[in-house]
């Protein structure tokens, strides 16, 4: 490869990782946004788990019609219709923006979301591989970009919502416009896929449970499962609980708060992707069950200082975990399977944003805050603790 050729695929891997982050942080922005929906439509706390996992279910059956087609259709392409899609989700938010519009735009932001993540990991992969890097590059943006991004969303939005005259508004167009200049560029990326001159038969993407080894798959998907609804939970609901139970108004922390959570995940990821696969999965076991241990304190002492560090520590285990979740998978897949097996663990995690999510919901209609948060808390504890067990005992001795 010349170097004009190494620079423009060099060129194109930052332009990808920088539409992956504000694809990811768009996904998350309206996070602390929803106490203001909420006020302004008086609707109660279990509407916003609905228009949450309205999103989720996005994500899941964008994941399963349409997470593989890149493979054939090319990662540009479908990177840039993910894009597309993302900017049209805010034009709904600025036109449609009552309770029924909320739901719409959140599920089109999840088709986006689904179709983008593989595409785009996969094209950070290639692109790093064609300039001839080797090492953990393309892996570790791609963390960055994933999970960094989801971390930004709720903080640039606590921004917009402390500082924009049209908080409902301004931070949609905004990111209208950084998806219409990113499509741009995007024109400029090299292509990774090469065409096939006939296209195959289309099809959803297949799961596969290997018949030998379907413990461990499920062990492995079920703490995936765990991971994400400690995810949801702080994305979906730190607002509504910084209100009623911690009587803080400040949208800004609303964003604050699970930005740290995603950034502990994120920063964590990082500093342990070279400990052994068993280590990482007891050391994440150990930080989600204190974390959640210390939400439940929160929750009863009404402490925001708690609060806030039970999301770091929460967070930290949660991002170990999910990667040793997906490491785990991998290592049991029957050979050739392996992308269809880690598509199930990505299915059941995203089920953990959902599922959760809209029980606490339920929960909230009929329980104090304190008691949903405490009772959250020690069903999760005991599903990351057996799941996370049984991955432990089963995970080879080597990094994951």
């Amino acid at each position: 490869m010349d170097l004009r050729s190494r620079l423009r695929h060099d060129t194109g891997f930052w332009i990808v990782a920088l539409a992956f982050l504000s694809a990811m942080a768009f996904s998350t922005l309206p996070s602390p946004l929803y106490a203001i929906y909420q006020e302004r439509d008086h609707f109660a706390a279990p509407v916003v788990t609905v228009v949450f996992a309205a999103y989720a279910l996005g994500v899941m059956a964008s994941l399963y019609l349409a997470g593989h087609v890149s493979d054939w259709l090319g990662r540009r392409r479908v990177t840039l219709v993910a894009l597309v899609v993302s900017g049209l989700s805010a034009v709904l938010f600025v036109l449609w923006n009552d309770v029924a519009g909320l739901l719409v735009a959140r599920f089109v932001n999840g088709i986006a979301i689904g179709a983008l993540t593989a595409t785009a990991t996969a094209h950070l992969s290639e692109l790093s591989a064609a300039t001839g890097r080797r090492g953990p590059r393309a892996a570790l943006v791609a963390t960055v970009a994933n999970l960094g991004g989801l971390g930004l969303g709720p903080l640039v939005g606590g921004l917009f919502a402390e500082r924009a005259a049209e908080p409902l508004v301004t931070p949609y167009v905004v990111f209208a416009a950084v998806f219409a200049a990113l499509a741009v560029l995007l024109l400029l990326v090299p292509e990774t896929v090469e065409r096939r001159e006939e296209r195959p038969a289309y099809r959803p993407q297949r799961v596969s449970l290997p018949g030998d080894a379907r413990a461990a798959f499920w062990a492995a998907g079920m703490a995936a499962f765990g991971a994400f609804a400690v995810l949801g939970m702080f994305t979906s609901l730190t607002p509504t609980f910084l209100t009623g139970t911690m009587h803080e108004s400040s949208h800004l922390l609303a964003g604050a708060i699970p930005f740290g959570v995603y950034a502990s995940a994120a920063t964590a990821q990082a500093l342990t992707m070279r400990l052994a696969t068993r280590t990482q999965v007891l050391l994440a076991v150990s930080l989600v069950v204190a974390g959640l241990i210390a939400v439940a304190a929160a929750a009863l002492t009404a402490s925001l200082a708690v609060f806030a560090l039970a999301g770091v520590v929460a967070g930290a285990g949660v991002g170990v975990l999910f990667r040793s979740a997906i490491a785990s998978a991998a290592a049991v897949a029957a050979p050739g399977r392996a992308g269809e097996t880690l598509a199930g663990v990505f299915l059941i995690a995203y089920a953990g944003l959902t599922v959760p999510v809209l029980a606490v919901g339920a929960a909230l209609a009929a329980l104090p805050q304190a008691t949903v948060l405490v009772g959250f808390s020690g069903a999760v504890i005991v599903l990351v603790g057996v799941t996370g067990g049984r991955m432990a005992a089963q995970a080879p001795a080597r990094a994951a």
